[in-house]
């Protein structure tokens, strides 16, 4: 998990990116940049790709990454903005906002195989989440982020039940996108087939 942080960390502090909710029917896609301390008595234990871990794990390590982190970065682009310039380009304008949003600016960034033409130097890594620690600790800092906004929008929109597939297109959640229509944070370039 550290073999592109050693490499990269000789040029100066080394970032991750990451994001979570390209493919979700409703809500935001949400980035985060993070530059986690690469000392061996501060790294922290268990952090992977959130897709490997358990809801319950990704929460107790949101905590102790925002609370280590040397800078964070969590950015959310709306479903408005998704359906005017596609699910790529908002992913992309994320990501940018979150790396300029950092109090502290590395020196190169770490990126699940997207491109941003930042400026600083960036190196795509395919499946990035489960091979650099910076990476896995954005991915987390932006599903755990992802999963609590959809709970709170829940409370707006209770008949969809988003606090249980947090948006994403689950049997269940096609049912009642059939049933009700469409909310104001369905995502309508998603949505077509279903309404």
């Amino acid at each position: 998990m550290f073999e592109y942080e050693e490499k990269y960390s000789e040029f100066g502090l080394v970032a991750g990116m990451d994001e979570a909710g390209r493919g979700p029917l409703a809500g935001p896609v949400v980035c985060a940049c993070v530059i986690m301390p690469l000392d061996e008595d501060k790294r922290i234990d268990g952090v992977n790709d959130s897709k490997k871990l358990t809801p319950k794990k990704r929460e107790a390590l949101f905590d102790k990454i925002i609370n280590t982190a040397i800078s964070y970065s969590i950015i959310e682009v709306d479903e408005k903005t998704i359906d005017k310039i596609n699910i790529l380009e908002a992913t992309k304008l994320g990501l940018r906002r979150a790396l300029d949003n950092m109090s502290v600016k590395p020196s190169t960034v770490l990126i699940d195989a997207l491109t941003l033409n930042s400026g600083i130097r960036e190196v795509g890594i395919i499946h990035g989440d489960s091979l650099s620690y910076n990476i896995a600790a954005a991915s987390i800092l932006a599903k755990v982020y992802r999963d609590r906004k959809m709970v709170e929008l829940s409370r707006n929109y209770p008949e969809y039940h988003f606090e249980k597939h947090k948006g994403y297109g689950t049997k269940e959640h096609i049912e009642l996108l059939k049933k009700y229509g469409k909310c104001e944070i369905h995502r309508d370039s998603f949505i077509k087939h279903f309404v």
